[in-house]
């Protein structure tokens, strides 16, 4: 009986060795089970955002590529207008399976990268990472794929195996398990690992930090690699070869100047050895010769070596990195791997590694202004340096057209040649002289309106930087702010229209007796007059508004008094209309009206301004007054603040001490000041050292006890050291704490910045108060203004408060005029801009996810009335103004004018000096400016602008001019477009509009 029990017992376990072993060997189980299980892990597109979806989250690839990443972009996106059209859905077992942290199965992109796409379709843009690789397994070198298994994965393509798993080498494994039991015993044994080509890439491409953490780690990696091997089927000698491909196009093997991370065998090739990976492939197979070969076989093995520790072996560790080739080479040899001529020809080999000195490594940029342009947004959009965004598997689709674009570009340039200059008519009187032509840089935008945003269609500059002119400048665009002070002025009358057309009789008479507010009593003369008027006349009448254009007036403005001139000295004794100085481009007109618009801004934003400013009772005056001291003193303070940063107490004193006249009082009470601690006998030799007249010591003694702390207050020593009270009170702040931060030197001077303006409030000084007020109330009246300019697209945080602002002192941005030009264009509504359309992540894989932009909504920002009365303003300066040189000139396809209007301005923007009375006595010359912002029939808007950088722009005296002649100029390059079936279908998509 036990004879039979051990006999059935000895029979299980043959047969159970048996089919272990023909598993082992032949994965008939295993693949078949597998293979059934990865066909339920699926995933599918559906709209919208998906309900079932597991990102990756640590794996160097997933980084790289962005999979792990797009959750984060969804919310940036999300914030930016964006929201997802299209997503993959994960089934309920591949759900599973990634939230037991293992990889998802699917067809790996062994390149990707940024893919931008035209308006048109037309790739403007495209990276592809790695470099190059190679296209299937067929193209692969033998004696390449032979080396890689000898040394990594000797089995790995046995066609005697068509079902084994890639992912386990079992030898491997029981002899890498058995060192790790020897040594964890405490013997020594040979230790290997047991990595297979397909527990690798799941290591480099998924697992954190492309390293093995932990045996779980382990084990997450080989389960991964076997069902990512069946998920197409059973047989894998299909997926065995594609592994290999794989694995050569993928590896990791260090990073390099120039180039950054290196992937691949291919880009390795390139980057070590300066080596193309065609003519490396033919090398390898021997078609140029044995010494050719020998070289190959090395490079070959000393990156499938190197990948072990990439970073050590191919920089600092290149000798240890040829003796191991050498010990393979024999290996190869002694395997029969290969002949023995090969052996010892590589033997005798040394290689040539890139001479980074002689040969550094240049990546070609393939990108254009277009792309830059395109690349730059993306940049800002997604958070991601231009680096990281070319390695995103991502493509986008952008606004641009691109050639379009390019052809605006190419004219653009060829404006640098003096003889294209002069046939474009670009030299003359306040143009440009033959030898300036290829001195000016110009920057152009064009817009179209359409039912999703004005969509940028150009944009484009010549600095020949990725740079953007456009829209990431600040520049002093001169009298196009005229066109910004208009459409707040007749936004005013429009407001005023709707308060007073139709009132009673008490209210037009209190808006008529408001004292201060010429616009209010205007409006309210004029509908005393006109009482049925319409909007529309009312806004005519305001155009027809008269100004005197005289320049001999001087304006308190921007805390102190300034004088602004015309252009031409004709204009100095006219007085014109609003619309006439809009047209001519007369300044002193829009000084005299944005003062008008600031004061009825001033009346809006404070009740009863005149009284506050004229009133020295009024209750309100001693708040903004504490204010107004608070705010100037903190100015003071950060600018001492500056003056002193990074020095120590000696330092300090010293500097103070260059601007304190050596008399001895001042010396005196600066010195008691700062060191209270000081003895008679040391202030004595100070004063002996510093004074310019030397004192007996009668009076110094005397000037010692005169002057200890705490005789005077803050405002008297400054007074009699003729030093900044607020100067010397942070000299004596940083002595006694010399870590103070800039925060809380402010924070701690609240009750000594009111001390320092104390004067201020003293019954004689009613005059300064009265100006103080003007300067906080004009400072309020700037930011009111300020809050009406952001609302049309203005793009930076404040205004200078100063009438200068009508001439462009405060700045502005191309882009963002001919955003205000879109807003007349489309009847008053802002509806947005659109630079990009569609980013598409990860095409084809599990965490596809695409994103558009969602549907804008338009805001009513002007009223309609208001649009097209400045429309016809802008159009006048084209039929009879600075613009006139395109009357004409654009046209429909018909052949009937299209209606043009826009804005000219000149920026000639200097630093000077100036003396008390106002007298220049230094100038320094920062840029010339000019620019046409303009429209161009009833869906095409932007800017060209002109622009001189440095001090070389002193020699340059053009005007708007020759903007508006280069845009005459381009007309052939822009036509086919204004015309064409796609701008048609623009306009039909404009009439949908709400």
């Amino acid at each position: 009986m036990r004879l039979r029990i051990w006999l059935i017992l000895g029979f299980l376990t043959l047969t159970m060795i048996c089919v272990a072993g023909f598993e082992f060997r032949h994965a008939w189980f295993q693949s078949n089970w597998i293979s059934e299980y990865a066909s339920q892990l699926r995933y599918r597109p559906v709209a919208g955002q998906s309900d079932a979806i597991h990102f990756p989250e640590s794996g160097p690839f997933d980084q790289r590529l962005g999979y792990s990443l797009i959750p984060r972009f969804q919310q940036r996106l999300q914030r930016e207008g964006f929201q997802i059209t299209r997503q993959m859905r994960f089934s309920p077992e591949l759900m599973e399976y990634a939230g037991r942290g293992l990889y998802v199965p699917y067809d790996e992109k062994t390149q990707a990268g940024l893919r931008i796409i035209d308006a048109r379709g037309e790739v403007i843009y495209e990276f592809g990472y790695p470099r190059s690789g190679f296209a299937g397994f067929e193209e692969i070198p033998p004696l390449l794929v032979e080396s890689l298994l000898f040394i990594e994965n000797r089995h790995l393509l046995d066609e005697t195996l068509p079902r084994a798993n890639p992912a386990v080498d079992w030898p491997r494994l029981m002899g890498a398990s058995m060192a790790m039991l020897v040594d964890t015993l405490g013997g020594e044994g040979p230790g290997h690992g047991a990595s297979t080509l397909a527990t690798q890439m799941e290591k480099y491409r998924h697992s954190l930090e492309g390293r093995t953490q932990s045996p779980i780690d382990k084990l997450r990696q080989m389960t991964s690699a076997t069902v990512r091997a069946y998920m197409h089927g059973p047989d894998t000698l299909q997926a065995r070869q594609q592994l290999v491909r794989d694995y050569l196009n993928t590896v990791p093997l260090a990073a390099a100047p120039g180039h950054g991370e290196v992937h691949g065998v291919g880009d390795a090739l390139w980057v070590w050895f300066a080596e193309d990976l065609q003519r490396f492939s033919a090398n390898l197979n021997g078609d140029n010769g044995l010494a050719d070969q020998a070289r190959a076989l090395r490079q070959a093995l000393s990156l499938i070596i190197a990948q072990r520790r990439p970073s050590w072996y191919l920089l600092g560790g290149r000798e240890e990195l040829q003796q191991l080739v050498d010990s393979h080479v024999r290996l190869l040899a002694s395997h029969q791997r290969i002949d023995e001529q090969l052996a010892l020809a590589a033997l005798g080999t040394r290689l040539e590694y890139r001479d980074w000195q002689a040969d550094p490594l240049l990546e070609p940029s393939g990108a254009d202004k277009t792309a830059w342009v395109a690349r730059n947004q993306l940049v800002s959009l997604l958070g991601r340096s231009a680096y990281d965004l070319d390695r995103l598997d991502l493509q986008v689709n952008s606004t641009l057209d691109a050639n379009l674009q390019r052809s605006v570009g190419d004219f653009l340039e060829a404006l640098a040649d003096d003889i294209v200059a002069s046939e474009a008519g670009l030299l003359g009187e306040r143009l440009l002289s033959p030898q300036q032509a290829s001195q000016v840089r110009y920057s152009f935008t064009l817009m179209g309106l359409t039912p999703d945003g004005h969509q940028v269609r150009v944009q484009t500059d010549t600095t020949g930087l990725p740079f953007d002119l456009n829209s990431g400048s600040k520049l002093e665009l001169g009298s196009t702010a005229k066109l910004r002070v208009l459409t707040t002025y007749l936004e005013i009358i429009a407001e005023l229209h709707g308060q007073l057309a139709g009132a009673d009789a008490d209210v037009i008479q209190a808006a008529r007796s408001r004292r201060g507010d010429p616009l209010t009593l205007w409006a309210a003369d004029y509908l005393c007059r006109n009482p049925d008027a319409t909007l529309k006349q009312m806004l005519e009448a305001a155009l027809q508004r008269r100004y005197s254009a005289s320049p001999y007036e001087q304006f308190f403005t921007g805390s102190g008094v300034q004088r602004f001139n015309n252009f031409r000295k004709e204009d100095n004794n006219r007085i014109v209309t609003v619309q006439q100085a809009l047209q001519e481009s007369i300044n002193l007109p829009y000084i005299r009206l944005l003062r008008d618009v600031i004061r009825y801004c001033m009346h809006q934003r404070v009740e009863d301004a005149e009284s506050l400013l004229t009133n020295d009772r009024d209750p309100r005056r001693r708040a903004y007054l504490e204010t107004f001291a608070d705010r100037e003193g903190r100015v003071f303070l950060q600018r001492f603040w500056r003056r002193y940063q990074g020095m120590d107490e000696a330092q300090r004193f010293e500097r103070l001490l260059r601007q304190v006249q050596p008399i001895a009082a001042r010396l005196a009470v600066v010195y008691r000041e700062l060191h209270p601690q000081a003895d008679y006998d040391t202030f004595r030799e100070f004063l002996e050292t510093h004074v310019r007249v030397p004192q007996s010591p009668e009076r110094i003694e005397r000037l010692y006890r005169t002057y200890a702390p705490g005789s005077y207050n803050l405002n008297d020593q400054g007074y009699i050291a003729k030093v900044h009270p607020l100067e010397l009170w942070l000299l004596g702040y940083l002595r006694e704490h010399p870590q103070a931060t800039l925060s809380e030197v402010l924070e701690a001077s609240v009750d000594e910045r009111q001390e320092v303006y104390s004067w201020l409030f003293r019954t004689r000084h009613v005059s300064a108060r009265n100006t103080r007020m003007r300067i906080m109330l004009e400072k309020e009246a700037f930011a009111a203004l300020h809050e009406r300019w952001r609302r049309v697209g203005y793009p930076f945080a404040q205004l200078v408060p100063s009438l200068g602002t009508a001439l462009g002192s405060s700045g502005d941005r191309p882009s963002a005029l001919a955003e205000l030009m879109g807003i007349i264009l489309n009847d008053g509504r802002r509806i947005g801009l659109r630079r990009l359309g569609s980013l598409h992540f990860a095409e084809g894989t599990p965490w596809e996810t695409r994103f558009e932009p969602a549907p804008l909504e338009q805001e009513q920002v002007l009223h309609p009335a208001v649009a097209a009365a400045l429309r016809g303003a802008l159009s006048a300066v084209v039929l009879d103004g600075t613009g006139r040189r395109l009357q004409g000139v654009f046209t429909d396809a018909e052949g009937q004018p299209l209606v043009v209007g826009g804005k000219t301005g000149t920026g000639d923007n200097r630093i000077h000096t100036v003396t008390r009375s106002g007298a220049i006595v230094a100038s320094s010359v920062l840029n010339r400016t000019a620019t046409f912002v303009f429209f161009i029939g009833d869906r095409y808007f932007g800017t060209l602008t002109a622009f001189v950088p440095g001090e070389d722009a002193g020699a340059f005296h053009f005007t708007s001019a020759l903007p508006a002649q280069v845009l005459k100029s381009m007309a052939p390059v822009l036509a086919p477009h204004l015309t064409s079936p796609d701008s048609v279908g623009e306009l039909q998509a404009r009439a949908s509009l709400p």
